[in-house]
């Protein structure tokens, strides 16, 4: 800032207005004041008017008039807050955690109390907030988690068990020192002098003292201590003072072996004036012979077995006397697989049963509840669909009254000792720390079998993993080719043995039978295909073949089993009027018939109109029964289409059963038919997933089905699990299965196939989802890594890691004897000369498989074509090409389009001795050891040069590959190929095979001597090869590129200095063998890291997705976006996205209902609703932020289409959950779409679950106005037959 000479600015400060606003204004003569007079100017004549009183009227005020604080105003001390006086409260403390309990220790066998002992808590102050132990406090003040047993997401998961027995079973830990990650050591505080020479936790300690006298805590001879042989001798203090005994080792080896010594022996007691030089130094050299030779020997541990399988061939004959007070008795005479469950599940073991279906698996899970209850524990029955949730609910108050139900819509009784509830139900409670995991001592998981469920298959491998240590598991499975290997899957993640009882046996055998009739005058044509002992009959099929044969016009008189036809949907009608015709006469009803697409099944209810199947007295019960339950429903939901299409079919004895029915009337359905009221059952394979109701028949409409994809037969499995409702326990020998033939007669290894096939494996659908992720990573002890590691599909690969961790441990004592070459020359570039050689022969191998495959290469490779062929050491040897492909027996056999292009060959070589004059020997032994040899090790890339015969020229026959020919070249001999294998052929007989060969192989040999002769003379190193652009027709510009580098490359490895060494072969071999001992350390740690993991790409996808949405910092700590998002069942990231971005809080509850089921509704066809401006706009809102995350999810290289993802969310039900949450009834509702009604209750009662997910998360981030809009929708939803009762569970 410039100032004027005499000390003044040139410019005045001016304040304008009354604001303290203050502009620069240039100085005018006399007006400049200098900067100790620098006061602003005044635009105000008067300056500011005496409004406010001025700050030293403040100050002074303040110090002088202390009446006028408020401290001193009486005027709110005459007002008082009524309250009653609680003197009870000043009593209250909050009560301190227990800090120890009592345990009881029982009789084994008799369970009679022994002894007491109390037991300190470790856990004791530690709370759900803070800790996964099991001994933490129960959250009891949380009223959410006493009014639901999913527990809270504030609460930590307990502690997955397998995860804390062997942490480096699924991990790669560094090396720790010998007292790193020892257990913590108790310090003796009264007397810790003996600390002062002994270190805590330490067995030996150190002292300077000259003194013998043995230290506190080190062994005392004298004393019973540790015995000569344990203690380690140090060789250097020994001969301490002695300086000219040589023991003959050079200085470096004396040197390293005192350091090994001390490092060793550091803290160890080194009693010497005990023993005698002579006696040290054999005790010394013992004791390192003994631990050398453990060393070596040490035996490798045992396969880990984990899944155990039990004979299920031979009687228990004992069962009663082992067990000889059940918990639960049968009235009839147990199976043999069922008591050695039994037997399993009273020692407290895991079991797996695989059994066919009625075969009696529940018997099991009946007798663990039991036990249970006698054990007063809890049980936890798991199921894949509601439905059967449902099922068994009433079937298990029945036995043992005290049973729980859990499902999204319904919670009955949660305090019960057993509790039913589907599988996603559990996994929010695992999640969520659920204290009634406290208190379970079984998991049953039934249907195993759907963990193949490309969707919801996950779900079984989340509970599976997270499970307790102290929670056993049985598993109920239809019969599996893989039980052993799942159960050794869960056995090894939950560090516990599997017992495997399977059994093939059924209780009913099944007879398979064809059926070609068509109406009543053919209705006896059922021909026996596999009989009751499994034997497929050709002779059944060939009669059906023949019968249908019979009947067919002129016009397909070419009929067959090549090309199967469909049957005409005009004669389906006098088709099930014969098959049910059939089934009358023979006394085979009730049965089921399995149709496989819901308009077909509607197709047939209609047609058979006609058809009555029961009597006057069954019409009554069925009347009565039906309107009893009809009663439950409200108005006009009773005179709904589908109630009196129902009742109308239901006195006929015809039922349907399949998704798109309402649930009451499946379960009215279901119940008839098990009364045996309804006669012919049309229903899909869901029906096949229930409880036990066997009918005698089981009818296939036919056996191709549509998966979503594409029509296929059905699979072994799911004909197996569909044929088994076939035959009821105890009142048929035998269950009947039919296949109808409507068209054409099914192949015979199709049918074959289908009835015998291996059924299909329990394969994993694991597969990370954002829930998953945001639930592991809000818990600081887990990792998302352990848990894509204890997956069933990384099961294989983490099996072997015992095995990569020996061979790791082997290979890194191999690198720690290891020693640096010492040679001046290999010491400057051998290294570099290496990497480039590799990197030679990887381009080479590259570009010959490339350039081989391309067709003017292979139209070059023709008979005749002279090659360079590959030797060790940089040579080639030339020759001839007889036929591209291999040969037997002389004859060319043509290469195949899966394998590895061969040639067949002529090529130089020396003359053999005799006994193998044709020069062939056993050439594949000879090529394999090469290239194991190739394998095992690497050779330097030098100048190549020909090689020549020495002796006699001689020749050989060899296949070759891409990898064996070093250089096509341009010359081409004219030769007898057939000749010449012809003749190599006819000498490989010990007859012939001192004949000279025949003159075409002669001459062939003579020509590649002469051309190498020549090319020798020439100083040349080999014939000139095909240039890759000019004759081989190489147009791709990157190839080009890749054979000018491998030409630079090979030129440039002449240059290294390391190639002058005189031991150069011996130093690179050296150095190649540490190459590969390095590549197989990084090899086997990569199989032992988080790196090999082949989900670890998508996760750290998905987190990079996460934090760029902010639902986690960029440390990994879950944010509240990331928690909101953890209440979400479905879509959470777009219901999370709606829910921050208020798009919800400024519509009704009806608005919003509508616009949230998209996010349930799965049906991709159906009519297209009429929607207000309100809804469309919410739509457009919605498919925004779909394509958001779509398109963040491509950004960090996600496979999914942005397409793909938004698809996901159909809106085809939104004007009829508008119209429903409105209060529109039912029967209205049903004409605003062509969806069926059962599909619509079920959108409407998981849409229900949306709204409380909703609810939930508004109540998180302190949302009052939208949590309260989501009470009002779910009870706007909640009305009505959508939301009526089930009959199981009153």
């Amino acid at each position: 800032m410039a100032m004027a000479e005499d000390g003044r600015f040139g410019f005045d400060l001016l304040e304008t207005g009354t604001c303290g606003h203050l502009e620069l204004v240039p100085s005018h003569g006399e007006s400049q004041a200098s900067p100790a007079d620098l006061f602003p100017k005044l635009t105000l004549p008067c300056g500011l008017p005496p409004v406010l009183p001025t700050l030293e009227e403040e100050v002074k005020k303040y110090l002088t008039r202390i009446e006028d604080l408020s401290v001193h105003n009486n005027v709110p001390s005459h007002s008082q807050i009524e309250r009653t006086p609680n003197y009870g409260r000043l009593l209250h403390m909050d009560l301190c955690p227990v800090q120890t309990t009592i345990r009881v220790e029982r009789d084994k066998a008799t369970g009679q109390l022994k002894s007491y002992t109390e037991e300190l808590i470790p856990d004791a102050a530690e709370t759900s907030r803070t800790s996964l132990s099991l001994r933490r406090a129960p959250d009891v003040d949380n009223q959410r988690v006493k009014d639901d047993v999913r527990g809270s997401n504030i609460n930590l998961p307990f502690w997955p068990g397998g995860m804390d027995d062997d942490k480096d079973l699924f991990s790669l830990e560094p090396e720790k020192s010998e007292n790193e990650g020892s257990p913590a050591v108790d310090l003796d505080l009264d007397d810790a002098s003996k600390y002062l020479t002994t270190p805590p936790g330490f067995k030996c300690g150190m002292t300077f003292d000259t003194n013998s006298a043995p230290l506190d805590g080190q062994p005392d001879k004298s004393a019973g201590g540790a015995s000569d042989a344990n203690v380690v001798i140090n060789l250097a203090d020994i001969m301490a003072g002695v300086e000219d005994f040589d023991l003959g080792d050079s200085d470096g080896e004396e040197e390293a072996a005192d350091k090994a010594d001390d490092s060793q022996g550091l803290m160890e007691h080194k009693p010497e004036d005990n023993l005698t030089r002579s006696e040290s130094l054999e005790k010394l050299i013992q004791e390192q012979s003994e631990v050398k030779s453990e060393v070596v020997k040490s035996p490798s541990p045992p396969a880990e077995e984990w899944s155990v399988k039990v004979d299920t061939s031979s009687p228990v004959h004992d069962f009663y006397k082992r067990i000889p007070d059940m918990a639960y008795k049968w009235p009839f005479e147990l199976d043999i697989f069922q008591k050695q469950a039994i037997l399993h599940l009273e020692n407290h073991e895991s079991v797996f049963v695989a059994a066919h279906t009625s075969a009696g698996k529940t018997v099991v899970a009946e007798y663990a509840i039991a036990l249970s209850l006698k054990h007063m524990t809890r049980t936890i029955y798991t199921s894949p669909i509601k439905a059967l949730s449902n099922q068994k609910f009433r079937d298990f108050k029945l036995t043992f009254g005290d049973v729980g139900l859990v499902t999204g819509d319904v919670q009955l009784n949660q305090a019960a000792s057993c509790l039913i509830m589907t599988t996603e139900i559990l996994r929010s409670m695992l999640y969520n720390g659920s204290d009634i995991v406290r208190d379970l001592e079984w998991v049953i998981f039934d249907e195993v079998h759907y963990i193949n469920d490309s969707e919801r298959g996950v779900v079984w491998e989340e509970v599976l993993i997270m499970l307790p240590q102290h929670v056993n598991v049985i598993l109920l499975s239809a019969t599996v080719p893989n039980t052993m290997e799942f159960a050794a899957w869960v056995g090894r993640t939950k560090r516990k043995k599997i017992y495997v009882v399977n059994t093939l046996k059924r209780p009913v055998p099944l007879e398979h039978y064809l059926y070609v009739g068509n109406s009543t005058k053919t209705c006896n044509e059922l021909f026996l295909l596999q009989d009751a002992k499994g034997n497929f009959l050709t002779t059944g099929y060939n009669k059906a073949l023949e019968a249908k044969k019979e009947r067919a016009s002129k016009s397909s008189q070419n009929f067959g089993a090549k090309g199967t036809r469909p049957g005409n949907p005009i004669q389906d009608k006098n088709t099930w009027l014969s098959v049910i015709e059939m089934l009358k006469r023979k006394d085979k009803l009730p049965a089921v018939a399995f149709t496989f697409s819901k308009r077909k099944i509607e197709e047939n209810a209609i047609n058979l109109q006609s058809v009555d199947l029961t009597t006057a007295s069954e019409k009554s019960e069925i009347h009565v029964f039906f309107h009893k339950c009809m009663d439950r429903l409200k108005g006009s939901d009773k005179s709904l289409p589908q109630v009196l299409q129902l009742s109308d079919m239901l006195k006929r004895g015809l039922g349907v059963h399949h998704s798109g029915v309402l649930p009451i009337l499946k379960e009215v359905v279901e119940m008839l038919f098990q009364k045996g009221l309804v006669k012919i059952l049309f229903a899909t394979e869901t029906f096949a997933m229930g409880v036990n109701m066997p009918a005698r028949t089981v009818v296939f409409d036919t056996i191709r089905k549509h998966d979503g994809m594409s029509f296929r037969n059905l699979l072994p499995g799911e004909y197996i699990q569909m044929a088994g409702r076939a035959g009821r326990r105890g009142l048929d020998t035998t269950g009947t299965v039919v296949l109808l033939c409507k068209g054409d007669v099914p192949e015979m290894s199709e049918l074959h196939r289908m009835m015998l096939g291996k059924p299909t494996s329990l394969e994993s659908q694991f597969r990370l989802t954002y829930t998953m992720i945001l639930n592991l990573m809000r818990v600081e002890q887990l990792r998302v890594q352990d848990m894509i590691k204890r997956s069933f599909s990384e099961f294989h690969h983490q099996q072997e890691s015992a095995g990569h961790r020996q061979r790791l441990e082997v290979v890194r004592e191999k690198m720690r004897q290891v020693r640096p070459i010492e040679c001046y020359l290999c010491s400057l570039d051998l290294e570099q000369y290496h990497l480039d050689c590799r990197e030679f022969y990887r381009l080479r191998e590259h570009l010959q498989s490339v350039i081989f495959s391309h067709p003017v290469a292979i139209k070059a490779l023709s008979a005749g074509r002279v090659v360079m062929v590959k030797r060790p050491l940089g040579q080639s040897v030339l020759g001839v090409i007889l036929v591209a492909g291999g040969h037997r027996n002389g004859r060319p056999v043509a290469a195949s389009g899966t394998s590895e292009r061969k040639f067949t060959a002529l090529i130089l070589a020396e003359k053999p001795g005799a006994g193998n004059l044709n020069g062939r020997g056993d050439q594949t032994s000879t090529n394999s050891e090469s290239k194991e040899s190739k394998k095992a090790s690497m050779e330097p890339v030098l100048p190549s040069s020909l090689y020549e015969p020495e002796g006699p020229c001689w020749h050989e026959v060899r296949e070759l590959t891409a990898s064996d020919i070093v250089r096509i070249t341009t010359k081409v001999l004219k030769i007898d190929a057939d000749g010449i294998l012809s003749d190599t052929k006819r000498r490989d007989h010990p007859r012939f095979q001192h004949e000279p060969p025949d003159r075409c192989v002669t001459t062939a040999s003579q020509e590649l001597l002469r051309l190498t002769q020549t090319k020798t003379a020439e100083g040349s190193s080999g014939l000139p090869g095909l240039h890759p652009v000019n004759d081989l027709k190489l147009r791709d510009i990157d190839l080009v590129e890749q054979c000018r580098a491998l030409q630079f490359l090979e030129e440039g490895l002449a240059g290294y200095n390391c190639t002058r060494c005189s031991e150069f072969m011996a130093h690179f071999e050296e150095h190649d063998r540490n190459m590969v001992l390095k590549d197989e350390f990084k090899r086997l740690q990569y199989l032992l890291s988080d790196e090999s993991l082949a989900l670890l790409p998508e996760y750290t996808q998905r987190v990079e997705v996460l934090k760029r949405l902010h639902y986690m910092d960029n440390l990994g700590t879950v944010q509240l976006k990331g928690r909101v998002a953890c209440e979400m069942s479905n879509h959470e990231l777009v219901v999370t996205e709606l829910v921050f971005e208020n798009a919800l809080t400024d519509l009704d509850p009806a608005e919003i209902a509508a616009l949230l089921s998209c996010f349930v509704f799965e049906m991709k066809r159906c009519s297209e609703p009429e929607l207000t401006e309100t809804l469309v706009k919410g739509r457009e809102q919605i498919l925004a932020k779909a394509k958001l995350v779509g398109l963040l999810q491509k950004e960090v290289g996600m496979l999914m289409p942005v397409e793909d993802y938004m698809e996901q969310f159909h809106f085809g039900l939104m004007e009829v959950v508008q119209e429903w949450a409105r209060g529109m009834p039912f029967s209205e509702i049903i004409e605003l779409t062509d969806v069926h009604e059962g599909i619509i209750v079920r959108t409407i009662q998981r849409l229900h679950e949306t709204l409380s997910d909703v609810r939930n998360a508004a109540r998180l981030i302190g949302d009052r106005t939208l949590a309260q809009k989501m009470e009002d929708s779910m009870e706007m939803v909640k009305r009505d037959i959508v939301f009526a009762a089930s009959l199981y569970t009153q």
